[in-house]
């Protein structure tokens, strides 16, 4: 990962100024981050009328709070901000997710920053989108039903091929030959297990699946 990202990704940071917690809010701008600090989760939602960020980041543990009111507020009226919550170990929200990502004391900055970076703008030239699912190239990852999960490059090369002929059953012998550059196909066990993979991704129930369907006996498709 380099030093700044592709473009520079707006920030609304949620948090208090405390000696005893750390703050990444300098260390993220000296990389080229823009961020915008506010200390209450009400200036948080009047910053969003005026300007939506890429991302917000809710730092509950300098708040000494679970963070749950501020995101589910948030979630509330802009449900499309994705949402970073940090917290203590003795700090959480019970049994419920409030956030797209969850980080937990202590943790460095590159963690945080690797938790941002899926979330930065793109120049939309490495996003493929189809239906709820957004396959972003170039940092690898896919984000579909609020879930954003970073993936290997032949989970990616295997998902833009299938969207790409969407509604065409994929022999599975073939999708073997051409995603993994080899010809022998007398075992292609490895693919089973990467549908499964990307199921557990896109499908809101992989068991059920939808949109990546089996073809018994042929291979498979994806469906809208």
């Amino acid at each position: 990962m380099t030093d700044n990202p592709i473009r520079k990704t707006r920030i609304l940071w949620a948090g208090k100024r405390r000696a005893d917690i750390p703050s990444f809010v300098q260390g993220l701008e000296a990389k080229g981050y823009e961020v915008t600090f506010v200390s209450t989760g009400k200036d948080a939602l009047l910053k969003l009328t005026k300007r939506k960020p890429d991302i917000m980041v809710v730092d509950a543990a300098s708040m000494r709070t679970t963070g749950s009111r501020i995101c589910k507020s948030v979630q509330a009226k802009y449900p499309s901000v994705p949402i970073i919550l940090i917290n203590t170990p003795d700090n959480l929200p019970t049994n419920e997710i409030v956030a797209e990502v969850q980080l937990i004391h202590p943790f460095t900055i590159r963690k945080l920053e690797n938790r941002i970076v899926p979330f930065s703008p793109s120049d939309g030239n490495n996003i493929i989108q189809e239906g709820p699912i957004k396959l972003d190239l170039e940092q690898q990852v896919i984000r579909c039903n609020k879930k954003e999960e970073h993936v290997t490059p032949r989970m990616v090369e295997l998902l833009k091929m299938l969207i790409k002929h969407k509604g065409k059953v994929l022999d599975r012998k073939v999708l073997f030959s051409k995603i993994w550059k080899t010809d022998y196909t007398e075992d292609t066990r490895s693919l089973d297990v990467h549908i499964n993979w990307l199921r557990k991704i896109i499908e809101k129930d992989p068991k059920k699946p939808t949109l990546l369907v089996t073809v018994r006996g042929k291979g498979y498709k994806f469906d809208l």
